[in-house]
């Protein structure tokens, strides 16, 4: 499950401009820990399959904060409606829909929900599997460490 919270509207600060990706992914991790404790919002989720592919789409409610997962693999995203503002160890972006790019492995974000947003993420999916649960645990990690374990094998 990511973290996922509310915010009053013109709380959230940019981003410094020039702030150093390790400085970025700290702060994702420590909004993340923050979080955590907090009533958590409803994102529903509904889970395509297709021949060798998962697709998990998500309503972000407008106002909400999302903390996500890190994600293991390179993969798709789809931002079919709505507008967000993204910040990644990489900066922070407002994509509005429809928005189609690729996501690295490693990758984690923070995503502010303007409007009401519906992301999809799409991953490969070979051998089929139809569990959710099993198929967050096989393409998300639980922290860095873990990450750079498996990226090793």
């Amino acid at each position: 499950m990511s973290i996922a919270q509310t915010f009053p509207a013109g709380g959230v600060p940019d981003c410094p401009p020039q702030i150093d990706a390790l400085a970025i992914r700290a702060n994702i991790l420590a909004l993340e820990a923050a979080m955590r404790p907090m009533e958590q919002i409803d994102c529903p989720l509904q889970h395509h399959y297709a021949p060798g592919l998962y697709a998990r789409e998500i309503l972000l409610p407008a106002g909400s904060l999302v903390v996500g997962k890190i994600h293991k693999h390179a993969h798709i995203n789809v931002i079919s409606q709505g507008i967000a503002i993204v910040v990644t160890e990489f900066g922070r972006q407002r994509l509005i829909a429809p928005y189609t790019f690729v996501s690295e492995p490693g990758t984690k974000r923070t995503v502010i929900a303007e409007t009401d947003v519906i992301w999809t993420t799409i991953h490969t999916n070979d051998d089929e599997c139809r569990d959710p649960d099993a198929l967050v645990e096989r393409l998300t990690a639980p922290d860095y460490d873990v990450l750079a374990l498996e990226m090793q094998q």
